[in-house]
């Protein structure tokens, strides 16, 4: 699988698991040998895939409070990345929504740039990321957001070939960067939730951290016009403390759940509700396979990956009013089996992977 020369994988930080980390997981199995470059890393919150290379770690660990607080560092990272000495690797593969591209390319190299989307915070979702920020956190994105979009408009030049997580983003990086790219959908590890055991739909189910653009808000003011249906909310973040003063008695709050847990969670859902507009967002696909439908936004990646009336609903806006709409059309609505397997089978890691022979193909061994 691997390409001829010694290979280096970059990823914005690690210090968790989540779809960015287990995309980098996958890289790690496609490139067995290969040499991880990361800004920060935290070994005991990863997985063996990824802690089995070697990890590289820039001046931005070594910072106060630099690995548990790495993002305050974010001004400093596109400088942080060039000093990386990326000159014995023939291949650079960026797994990337942060300035980790932002290198000093060999010559001799080829830099292939896997974009889970330009940086939200940067870019479209500045507003959302601005309003919810501190007051010294409003202070430091008013200073540099415009140093730092002109910082990543140049990181970009050094890509050879982008790879996007979905036609959402590929928008995006044509938008942003005025680049070309070739979607390549996340692996999900559909074999794993379709097993899930078949057991009787009780309750509805959302999925997610509990950050603003994700909008459980909504989710919670649907409810509170529902009391006789039971809605699980897993996750936790920076509202959970505000969801659980408003939260009605039908709302159950869990924590972090193992994935097996997590899987029962989907096989006992009538549905899963998944109001954000995300760049890909695993989560709805992971429900899917384990036969649960969906209710999310007709833009955005779910836009691609739930298929209106076969796996799940799409609403055309982000009101707790569409959600009853569309919960009171799926109590009538009949969901088989085989739509759910057809439908989940192309975001199979299989898939991935022969996604990514095709990219080295083409700019590698071409």
């Amino acid at each position: 699988m691997n390409s001829s020369g010694k290979t280096a994988l970059l990823h914005y930080w690690l210090t968790g698991m989540r779809g960015g980390e287990n995309v980098l997981a996958e890289l790690c199995r496609h490139f067995p040998d290969a040499e991880i470059f990361t800004h920060a890393a935290i070994p005991e919150n990863l997985s063996p895939e990824i802690t089995k290379h070697p990890i590289h770690e820039s001046f931005i660990a070594r910072l106060p409070w630099g690995r548990k607080h790495c993002r305050s560092y974010l001004p400093l990272m596109f400088s942080a990345s060039r000093k990386w000495d990326l000159s014995p690797f023939e291949l650079i593969f960026s797994s990337e929504s942060g300035p980790a591209k932002a290198i000093r390319k060999p010559e001799k190299s080829k830099h292939i740039c896997y974009c889970h989307t330009p940086m939200r915070y940067l870019w479209d979702m500045y507003d959302e990321y601005y309003c919810s920020a501190s007051l010294l956190g409003k202070a430091a994105m008013r200073l540099f957001r415009d140093s730092l979009r002109e910082q990543d408009k140049r990181s970009a030049e050094c890509v050879d070939l982008f790879l996007a997580n979905s036609r959402f983003v590929a928008e995006r990086i044509k938008r942003i960067y005025g680049r070309d790219s070739t979607v390549i959908y996340p692996p999900v590890d559909i074999d794993f939730f379709s097993a899930a055991e078949k057991r009787e739909r009780t309750y509805f189910l959302f999925v997610g951290e509990l950050v603003c653009y994700k909008r459980p808000d909504l989710v919670l003011d649907a409810f509170a016009r529902l009391q006789k249906e039971k809605l699980f909310v897993c996750g936790k973040g920076p509202m959970r403390r505000e969801l659980e003063k408003r939260a009605t008695p039908n709302v159950r709050f869990q924590d972090h759940v193992s994935r097996e847990e997590l899987r029962e969670l989907y096989a006992g859902a009538k549905a899963l509700i998944f109001p954000g507009i995300e760049d890909f967002g695993i989560v709805p696909v992971e429900a899917m396979a384990a036969g649960c439908p969906v209710i999310a936004m007709d833009r955005g990646g779910t836009a691609e990956t739930v298929l209106h009336g076969k796996t799940g609903l799409l609403m055309k806006q982000q009101t707790s009013a569409c959600i009853l709409n569309a919960l009171e059309e799926l109590a009538s609505m009949n969901f088989l089996p085989e739509d759910f397997k057809a439908q989940t089978a192309k975001f199979h890691g299989r898939n991935f992977h022969a996604g990514i022979e095709k990219a080295l193909s083409r700019i590698v061994r071409g």
